[in-house]
């Protein structure tokens, strides 16, 4: 008579090679999630930028603070801050992060 289930030895070697994959995996995700970071919060400098701009061409004087662009409804709250945690701030004119 033929069985069709699966042995436990059949089955503590998929398990290993699905545990293997996933370790292997596992690294490299967070790698890009780093990179991904890094380049959101790049890219929110650049916003940022373009609204210290814009606010030196309503004001004729660059921003003292970064709460300056948010009072003045030039970026929000929640652009002070990049995603991964690195508070925004001015520096010489420009943004820049911790």
């Amino acid at each position: 008579m033929k069985r069709n289930a699966f042995t436990l030895l059949e089955m503590i070697v998929v398990v290993m090679i699905i545990s293997i994959l996933f370790l292997l995996t596992v690294p490299n995700v967070t790698k890009v999630i780093q990179s991904v970071d890094a380049k959101a919060c790049n890219a929110m400098t650049k916003v940022i930028d373009t609204a210290i701009v814009q606010y030196k061409l309503d004001h004729d004087s660059l921003p003292s603070s970064i709460q300056d662009l948010v009072s003045g409804g030039y970026i929000t709250e929640s652009q002070t801050v990049c995603s991964n945690g690195k508070s925004l701030y001015l520096q010489d004119g420009h943004a820049v992060h911790d």
